[in-house]
């Protein structure tokens, strides 16, 4: 049987999601799965400012989903929560299945 959940805890779980609600967040995380990154760095792949990258990897790091890591004068950060490629392969597993499943619709109607 399903535990009942509080609403501290619903609370919490929907914060979760409106921190992975941001497409540059979602870019940003993209980026560190594949290893640590600098902010330098991270700016180039995202095409973002670097003032944008800094308060998004801000916001990230608050909430536990990124490490950072001073070297000298540059900041290196990395994922800090790895379970959240389980919840973004799980939605982009499903946006593609439905995605696919249009452009057949698509397909067959433009045939008919």
């Amino acid at each position: 049987m399903q535990e009942v959940m509080s609403d501290e805890m619903l609370e919490l779980i929907s914060q979760r999601f409106r921190l992975l609600a941001d497409p540059m967040r979602l870019k940003i995380l993209h980026q560190l799965q594949h290893g640590e990154r600098s902010v330098t760095e991270l700016v180039q792949a995202t095409g973002a400012s670097q003032p944008n990258v800094s308060k998004h990897l801000s916001t990230l790091r608050s909430h536990g989903l990124v490490k950072r890591r001073q070297e000298g004068n540059m900041a290196f950060f990395s994922i800090g929560a790895p379970f959240i490629f389980d919840v973004c392969n799980t939605v982009c597993d499903s946006m593609k299945s439905e995605w696919e499943q249009k452009q057949n619709l698509l397909g067959q109607m433009g045939n008919a």
